[in-house]
């Protein structure tokens, strides 16, 4: 299948030199890296903001290819950029920024009444920019880009400069953006909360290059990556809803380890949801223990025993029981000490007992 994205660039700003060669699908793509990693460059570099070498391929079009000498200036681009900032035009009213959008578009795309409606910003269109919260600012300026009818969306951390509720209203309505619009995005953030509840995709950036590229939930369940990510290490799923039980506050998920308990979920009966469980909040055991307070305990089988982030520490890499190779794997951070008087090998049975699960979609 062709890629939608085929990224072969490098580029140079000052003394830090970017790197970056990828291919992404028609998705969300997460951008992942430490501050100074070259994320932002990356994004400048494929709106074509920062003059860049290589070849540049979006949607089968060719945008940069420097072997011919040939390039897209950056007006010519079918992108939607949504900086850290708002960067709205102080001189315009709501209406007037996207307007100013929309006078830009080119090819097909969402509609002015699609986008007004679907980000609630209808109410806005007469007051000025100014008297926005930042919040209010950021969906205004994602308002705009989606009316430019862009080929792709390119978000530079557009919540780290927002205050919590502000934040988790915006990636609330960027997931639902990708899913309405059906926008492909190319995503930068240095959170990795934010990484894993948005991302399909990832491209992981180290040192002006990218370490790894793919699906999200194997990259983050990679050795290299559970390394570096040290106590902040865990492994996306996928799971389903299977019912909801009332009087006590919860729902059962169908996980590729079994029933899965979690609080009262608001997805209805059927749906699917991502989780997040963090390598911290997996316990071991040798045996299932009915008088636990645990109520999710799965049976699986050790494929691996890693060094862990500090000395005596051990992150034990866990199959299903019953797969004899490859599955959804859960990761258990555990003391050495403990390695040992269970006798953990590869291969030994055991019981994950897991404490804490995050619900993401």
């Amino acid at each position: 299948m062709t890629a939608f994205l085929d990224v072969a660039l490098a580029t140079r700003r000052g003394e830090f030199e970017l790197d970056a060669r990828f291919t992404a699908p028609r998705s969300t793509t997460v951008v992942f890296g430490a501050s100074g990693s070259g994320k932002t460059s990356l994004l400048r570099a494929v709106a074509g903001l920062d003059r860049a070498r290589g070849r540049l391929v979006v949607d089968g079009e060719v945008w940069c290819d420097s072997s011919p000498g040939a390039s897209l200036p950056a007006h010519e681009r079918s992108v939607g950029y949504v900086f850290q900032e708002a960067n709205l035009l102080p001189h315009l009213s709501v209406r007037g920024n996207l307007e100013y959008g929309r006078k830009r578009s080119r090819g097909e795309g969402p509609g002015w009444d699609d986008v007004v409606d679907g980000l609630g910003v209808g109410g806005w269109l007469e007051r000025p920019v100014d008297g926005l919260s930042g919040g209010e600012r950021q969906r205004v300026a994602l308002a705009r880009a989606l009316l430019r009818r862009p080929r792709i969306l390119l978000l530079d951390e557009p919540a780290s400069a927002l205050d919590e509720p502000s934040r988790r209203a915006l990636l609330a309505l960027l997931g639902r953006v990708a899913g309405d619009f059906s926008v492909p995005m190319l995503f930068v953030t240095h959170d990795l909360a934010e990484a894993v509840r948005l991302g399909e995709q990832m491209v992981w950036l180290r040192d002006g290059g990218v370490r790894a590229f793919g699906p999200i939930e194997q990259i983050v369940a990679s050795p290299d990556f559970v390394a570096w990510r040290g106590s902040d290490a865990g492994v996306l799923v996928e799971a389903r809803v299977e019912e909801h039980v009332a009087d006590d506050h919860l729902s059962r998920l169908a996980s590729p380890w079994g029933p899965l308990w979690v609080r009262r979920e608001h997805h209805r009966v059927g749906s699917a949801v991502r989780l997040r469980i963090l390598a911290r909040d997996v316990s071991l055991a040798l045996r299932f223990e009915p008088d636990s307070t645990l109520s999710n305990q799965f049976e699986m089988r050790v494929e691996a025993l890693e060094p862990g982030e500090h000395p005596g520490e051990v992150l034990v890499r866990l199959a299903p029981a019953t797969v004899e190779s490859g599955g959804d794997v859960l990761l258990a951070r555990i003391t050495a000490r403990s390695a040992q008087r269970l006798d953990l090998s590869a291969g030994r049975s055991v019981y994950a007992r897991v404490k804490s699960v995050a619900v993401l979609s």
